[in-house]
């Protein structure tokens, strides 16, 4: 059982606001769920063509890892949060020419620009949470973290639900509603950015290089932290599993709402809704998670999770009715632990190369560009057998949480 507090009375207030941003991209990242089925509508474009949203977004985070890791190498925690806040709202005001142009690839340059954004601050948030207290409680600290994500990912299709189905249904060739979301969304962020601006940041010592003295009596792992990440096994592993983490989880929303409305024969605006309900899943799913690492490790409560996806993927690929469609709803729930749990395994004991690690981990969310399109191919032809691809991404999950999770120096 682990008895290392939480966090520190210093870290509070900054720990809050922290955790706060995992709430707002998360709102962001879900609406872009609620984008694909909508442009399906108004723009008349296929299943596998709406699934190149997700490669905007993914695709950003694939090729701004690396530099937002080295930006918060040389500036800091609070300058990288500023860069991706900025860059989160300069995405949202270009779905204002967008919107006018009524162009898809216009829209996909607004979801690049934002998701920019999104995984700048994926990179600092992940390390900087981790950083704001002992290493023995940075898995619970980043769980409670995504716990906030899960409920920005609730309020996200529900925003995007009310605002897009809601309102376009009076004019189905309308964006205007699309334009008016973000807009705001744009305002909101730009003013959460000058807020911080003015936080005081304490001085930080990375817990990751400060514990390893302590963590080196697990005798069923042999690690060197000075030595490169690509020897680094449970780091390498951590990247590929959070791979097809974000693959399995990319293509599980983006076509939720197909599930909803062809298996389900529900109207959209009900299928969005219950897409929330499914977030909801992810939200409790983490608190559950956050609660349960007191007494069950990290990578032996992944491993569980991971089993249970794989019994539902099968349950919602033989299209049950209802059975499959709360199926459907349920995988949310196991989701729940893996990017924060995936993350925080794979960042153990690397010391002074932990921001440079976190970036790498976030160009891993890219899955989330390459399974969409795919599951979409097939969802053309039976939009529940698609759920069948998200099983190879789970079994490479559970590799790593059963062998793969410890730290271990390649010679």
């Amino acid at each position: 059982m682990n008895n290392a507090k939480f966090t520190e009375k210093k870290y509070v207030v900054v720990l809050a606001f922290v955790i706060s941003l995992f709430f707002f991209w998360a709102i962001a990242l879900t609406m872009g769920d609620v984008l694909n089925k909508h442009f399906q509508n108004v723009l008349n474009i296929s299943k596998s063509k709406s699934g190149l949203v997700q490669l905007s977004i993914f695709g950003a985070y694939a090729l701004m890892g690396i530099p937002a890791g080295l930006f918060m190498k040389k500036f800091g925690y609070k300058m990288g949060v500023i860069l991706g806040l900025s860059l989160f709202t300069l995405g949202s005001f270009l779905f204002i020419p967008a919107a006018n142009e009524m162009s898809f690839n216009f829209f996909r340059i607004a979801l690049f620009v934002l998701a920019m954004g999104m995984a700048t601050l994926e990179t600092v948030a992940h390390p900087f949470v981790a950083a704001l207290g002992n290493e023995k409680t940075s898995d619970q600290r980043v769980n409670f973290a995504q716990s906030f994500n899960g409920l920005g990912a609730i309020i996200g299709p529900l925003l995007g639900g009310y605002f897009i189905f809601g309102k376009s249904g009076l004019d189905d060739n309308s964006l205007d509603s699309v334009k008016n979301l973000y807009t705001w969304i744009g305002v909101v962020i730009l003013t959460i950015t000058i807020i911080f601006c003015f936080i005081k940041v304490p001085s930080l010592k990375d817990p990751h290089e400060e514990d390893i003295q302590i963590s080196e009596d697990d005798s069923s792992s042999i690690s060197d932290p000075h030595a490169p990440l690509y020897k680094q096994r449970h780091f390498i592993f951590a990247v590929i599993a959070q791979f097809f983490n974000i693959a399995a989880q990319g293509g599980t929303w983006a076509y939720f709402i197909n599930y909803g409305v062809e298996k389900m024969h529900l109207p959209e605006l009900q299928a969005s809704y219950y897409f929330s309900l499914s977030m909801a899943m992810m939200m409790i799913g983490r608190f559950i998670g956050t609660f349960l690492m007191k007494f069950i490790a990290p990578n032996k409560l992944l491993a569980i999770f991971t089993v249970c996806n794989i019994v539902l993927c099968l349950v919602i690929s033989q299209s049950f009715g209802w059975v499959s469609f709360i199926s459907l709803i349920l995988l949310n729930l196991f989701l729940s632990v893996m990017y924060p749990t995936i993350f925080s395994l794979g960042l153990k004991r690397l010391g002074s190369k932990v921001p440079q690690a976190s970036s790498f981990l976030v160009m891993a969310m890219f899955g989330g560009a390459v399974f969409p399109p795919l599951m979409g191919k097939i969802a053309e032809k039976d939009i529940a057998h698609a759920y069948l691809l998200p099983i190879i991404c789970y079994v490479i999950i559970l590799l790593f949480a059963l062998t793969f999770y410890k730290p271990k120096t390649l010679k």
